[in-house]
């Protein structure tokens, strides 16, 4: 544990364990057929670079849609909870969770805000600049995954949980299930839980928004391999890969994959594996499952967690529920 004051950053050491993991993540995927990659391997410090330029470029309704109903909705979902603790789950760079700070800060109920995010680096960058803005609120960073150290997140009163940016999209299926089983069990009487979901809409607006004109997603994509070259080992060429974006109609969901332009063969030592692409395989790095206010509820229900309150900008293209 490092403390900065007046930051406490608690760091879990996840080092060969999460080396570990992604070295079997790496030899299950891509023995797999069809290929595949998990999705959280696209967040190291890179990664999150690339993310937040993401989140800024036009075509990427979600950031600014989802600000503005955080915006208009903050106090009230703050006079609904009150909460002594918000705790961010993928904070990031904590954009949005500021906005409910200062709605709760206003109202003098809050005392401690938990940004929790597989980037160390990117939470103390996030963390040095609301202990500016915020001086008296006592931030209590978490480096994690979701999957492993969800309950070690510390508990400092009544608080609302928070998970932003539709990323419960990246959960599919099980993964979802056990997910938000883990968050029921940090809820207790009075708790709440604030999650927000891109919704279904067309698929033209969906495409662009993951194939955008500037090519900063297709770099991103690229990158889960410029990662497995630098972890283990491996020999991605990486500019032999296409980005490509998918509509999965009847699962109702954008897929990212990555397209071989050649047949080649990859090694990866560390994994003692050797990956054989067929001119025009892919290689799946992602799902963002897009909902409707009913499967959200529905999918919160299902894990014992009441919807409370349903939040949506004028068109209906991303939703917040507010839940306890």
């Amino acid at each position: 544990m490092v403390s900065l004051a007046p930051i406490t950053i608690a760091v879990h050491t996840l080092g060969r364990d999460s080396r570990g993991q992604l070295i079997e993540d790496v030899q299950r995927g891509l023995s797999a057929s069809p290929k595949f990659l998990q999705p959280r391997w696209f967040y190291d410090d890179r990664g999150c670079e690339l993310f937040d330029e993401i989140t800024t470029l036009p075509e990427y309704y979600q950031t600014r849609t989802e600000m503005g109903i955080l915006q208009q909705h903050a106090r009230a979902i703050m006079e609904m909870v009150r909460p002594a603790s918000i705790v961010e789950l993928g904070a990031g760079t904590c954009t949005k969770s500021r906005v409910l700070i200062r709605a709760a800060k206003g109202m003098g109920s809050l005392w401690t805000f938990v940004p929790f995010d597989i980037s160390e680096a990117t939470l103390r960058r996030s963390a040095s600049e609301l202990s500016e803005e915020f001086d008296d609120l006592t931030l209590y960073c978490v480096t994690g995954e979701f999957d492993h150290h969800l309950s070690q997140i510390p508990r400092f009163g009544r608080q609302l949980i928070v998970f932003l940016g539709s990323t419960i999209g990246n959960f599919d299926g099980d993964d979802a299930h056990h997910f938000l089983a883990e968050v029921r069990r940090l809820l207790r009487p009075g708790d709440h839980f604030l999650i927000g979901a891109d919704l279904v809409k067309s698929e033209a607006d969906l495409i662009a928004a993951y194939d955008d004109s500037r090519g900063v997603t297709a770099e991103f994509n690229r990158n889960v391999l410029a990662r497995i070259n630098a972890e283990l080992g491996a020999d991605f060429d990486l500019q032999s890969f296409a980005h490509e974006v998918r509509w999965n109609d009847a699962e109702h969901r954008i897929e990212m994959h990555l397209r071989a332009e050649r047949a080649q063969t990859v090694t990866i030592p560390a994994a003692d594996l050797t990956a054989r692409f067929e001119q025009g395989e892919t290689l799946r790095t992602e799902v963002c499952v897009k909902h409707t206010r009913d499967t959200l509820e529905a999918a919160l229900q299902s894990e014992g967690i009441e919807p409370v309150a349903w939040f949506t900008d004028s068109a209906e293209r991303f939703g917040l529920l507010l839940a306890g």
